[in-house]
């Protein structure tokens, strides 16, 4: 006779927990559909295997489930990349505070930088020139920073204004700012593979969607076209944002770095 108690409740309830943040975390991409036609297989086979008890069917769907964790690696790669570099970012948790021991970061000089590249932005976009700022938080951008010219310049928005001139050698690309500095100009970055994305959505904003899905910077885009601001995290594109909206932004990533 079969039991149902508090186990296995708490079981179901972490499984499905598990399954809904994964759809979460691979929603807009090409893999989601890979990863319902994974769930649809499990519950066919769960269901000739064990309910309906067929054993040369289920023998081979065995065979294939045996398999089955080396594929998923191989199918997921890239979302178990990101995965994972979200958990090693989460030192903003109180807990890895207190045992890291660490005191709250002032924000007093990201919010000056705040201002500089929202004011660089905001002059850019009057312009029409545009340009790709990435924004370092908890996750290592040194493969993209070794991409471009290290500069290491404290920012300003002269600096950025300049680096984005039309005319200027290393306006192409993107720049990655840590803390106050420019780390490295005209860097490059990888292009979002989503085939939702709007279709006016060029390079820029591709790679600013690409890096995002990767790692927990923050990227800022200007429009070279018609001068809108936007702002790519966690894969989401915010689009056609104020000034204000850039200057939040920042700040909050003062406050949880």
């Amino acid at each position: 006779m079969i039991t149902f108690g508090i186990k296995d409740f708490i079981d179901i309830l972490l499984v499905a927990f598990i399954i809904y943040q994964t759809y979460l975390l691979i929603k807009g991409t090409n893999a989601v559909n890979i990863f319902i036609g994974i769930i649809s297989f499990v519950v066919c086979w769960y269901i000739i295997s064990f309910v309906l008890n067929m054993r040369l069917l289920g023998a081979i769907l065995d065979k294939v489930m045996s398999v089955g964790a080396i594929a998923l690696i191989i199918i997921f790669k890239e979302e178990i990349r990101r995965f994972f570099s979200i958990v090693g970012s989460k030192r903003n948790l109180k807990i890895l505070k207190w045992i890291r021991g660490k005191a709250k970061k002032s924000s007093s000089i990201n919010e000056f930088v705040a201002n500089e590249i929202a004011n660089a932005c905001q002059i850019m976009s009057s312009e029409k020139c545009g340009a790709l700022i990435i924004i370092k938080q908890n996750a290592d951008l040194t493969s993209y920073v070794q991409t471009g010219e290290i500069i290491k310049s404290y920012t300003t928005t002269r600096l950025i204004r300049n680096i984005f001139f039309k005319n200027s050698p290393l306006h192409d690309g993107a720049i990655i700012i840590d803390d106050d500095k420019i780390l490295a100009v005209s860097c490059i970055l990888p292009i979002s593979q989503n085939p939702n994305l709007p279709h006016h959505f060029g390079l820029r904003h591709r790679a600013a969607i690409g890096v995002t899905e990767k790692t927990d910077a923050l990227a800022i885009i200007v429009s070279e076209e018609n001068g809108k601001m936007s702002i790519a995290q966690n894969g989401i594109i915010n689009y056609n944002i104020s000034k204000e909206y850039i200057i939040q932004a920042i700040t909050n990533i003062a406050i949880n770095k």
